[in-house]
């Protein structure tokens, strides 16, 4: 007995050395591109004992090409790193021992388990998390973006989940391009909430940190491509998945393009405005605006009528003998509204590091500004003031005609916002900033002023899918003090904050 529990330790032992081998050689790839020999020929040798294939060592080969070549290794991949179910081990396998099986063969097998699982980790680790430097080009970046779908998958969510918040079979949904910090959902993701990892990964899901991170290591990869080549290859433009880190280069760049690099550039603009839109427009029609008027009589028609009512008053008049109910009398639903024109103001930085809320409430603009009744000005800063109201109900044409950069003055938006605060009481001004002013008094004394005059002041420092942004800690005191706290966090905030007030 004592024997036997000798070689299941020794085997233990073996699987717990092979595994530190491989993410030791992990760890020494992703602080260090140069190969460590020891380590590499080490790791070759135990994936070729599993009987795994060499490319998962190497990370110039992508998880799709894997898969493609070893079919079988893509329900290995899939949850990969979920939650296990309670009567498992940490290598999905079952308890060792079971169905007459010898325990020493059960641990050396469970063994073999987990270093196979620690080599398919290290494979999607390394492809995720090791970008390198230098110059990138679409077909890498279409490759990373492969490969984190991958990732994500064997999270237990869907490709591009947990990067854009984007909906996946038994998750959350969310605002695509957003997941970036965000798909807070996630916020982290879309869907992040009850979706976590095995013990001992490091990974937490649903925090939206791992979100935030991954979104960072795109929007790197997008900066260092070579965008405008890409774009002047319609067959390579189309390849490009439209993110918020990828619409951002396209609105600092979009001066210098041309011909069909700038037609290119439109598409891809235009394809995630449309996809953010038809996620903002559910929210936003989800509540009706105005409250009922009981001052205007119903009108009599039938889907007016209010059945249980009519029953209910009519009750006096049931025939026992003839089991039947006689109705003298109709009752309608009222539904008029008493709806009053409301103004909606946005005013909207325009400086570099505001582009996710100037992308997210650009479109908002323009939601708001279809609805009845409901008059919505838009309003872009950074050292100057440029009203964009006339192009409010397009947000792609108001995207383009942007410009991203610069200093922050908002004194001179004040100054186009204050001629259109015509009836206070029905006025909300949404001001969206990091609030690193060069003018912190002048602007915060303005809104103050707009807020005691009865205008609805709603600050907002972030609107994103992760509400991740720095905001003036000097604004935020006396926001809260005023009584306006700042709102950041994910744009459904806003669009509550904004429906309440038109109801």
């Amino acid at each position: 007995m004592n024997e036997r529990s000798g070689q299941s330790d020794d085997a233990l032992r073996a699987a717990e050395n092979r595994r530190r081998v491989l993410y030791w050689r992990l760890l020494a790839r992703l602080f260090d591109p140069d190969e460590q020999p020891a380590l590499e020929s080490a790791s070759v040798a135990v994936v070729d004992d599993l009987g795994l294939p060499a490319a998962l060592l190497d990370p110039t080969v992508s998880v799709d090409t894997v898969v493609q070549r070893f079919p079988e290794l893509a329900d290995e991949l899939r949850n990969l790193m979920a939650p296990p179910s309670e009567d498992a081990l940490p290598g999905g396998d079952a308890l060792p021992g079971g169905d007459g099986e010898q325990p020493d063969s059960a641990v050396r097998r469970v063994g073999a388990a987990e270093v196979r699982r620690a080599a398919l980790v290290s494979k999607l680790l390394l492809n995720v998390f090791a970008t390198g430097s230098g110059n990138v080009t679409a077909g890498q970046l279409a490759r990373w973006q492969s490969d984190a779908g991958w990732f994500e998958q064997a999270l237990g969510l869907a490709p591009g989940q947990l990067r854009h918040g984007r909906a996946g079979a038994g998750s959350g949904s969310g605002v695509p391009g957003h997941g970036q910090p965000g798909a807070g959902n996630q916020p982290g993701a879309g869907g992040g909430s009850g979706v976590g990892t095995r013990p001992g990964d490091g990974f937490d899901v649903g925090s939206g940190e791992l979100a935030g991170v991954l979104a960072g290591l795109e929007g790197d990869l997008v900066r260092r491509m070579q965008l405008r080549e890409v774009l002047g290859n319609s067959a390579l433009a189309r390849q490009l998945t439209p993110s918020m880190s990828l619409i951002e280069q396209l609105l600092r760049d979009k001066h210098n393009l041309s011909g069909v690099a700038l037609a290119n550039a439109k598409a891809l603009i235009r394809r995630f405005v449309d996809e953010v839109a038809e996620v903002l427009r559910t929210q936003v029609q989800q509540t009706s605006v105005g409250t009922i008027d009981r001052s205007v009589p119903p009108k009599r028609v039938f889907r007016n009528l209010d059945l249980e009512r009519t029953i209910w008053k009519n009750l006096t008049n049931w025939s026992p003998e003839d089991q039947r109910l006689y109705v003298d009398r109709l009752y309608y639903r009222q539904t008029a509204r008493r709806t009053t024109p409301a103004r909606l103001i946005v005013v909207v930085d325009q400086s570099g590091s505001m582009v996710d809320a100037m992308v997210n409430c650009t479109i908002l603009a323009s939601i708001f500004a279809g609805l009845p009744k409901v008059d919505v000005h838009l309003v872009a800063y950074d050292t100057r003031a440029l009203d964009l109201t006339p192009w409010v109900h397009d947000p792609f044409e108001v995207l383009l005609r942007t410009r991203l950069g610069g200093g922050t003055d908002g004194t001179a938006a004040l100054t186009l916002v204050r001629p259109k605060i015509a009836e206070p009481r029905n006025t909300v001004v949404v001001w969206i900033s990091d609030y690193y002013e060069s003018n912190p008094q002048g602007v915060f004394e303005g809104l103050a002023t707009a807020h005691r005059s009865g205008v609805r002041v709603i600050p907002v420092g972030s609107v994103s899918s992760g509400g991740q942004q720095s905001v003036n800690p000097w604004f935020r005191q006396r926001f809260k003090d005023l009584g306006t706290p700042v709102l950041s966090g994910h744009i459904r905030k806003l669009v509550f904050e904004l429906k309440n007030f038109l109801s």
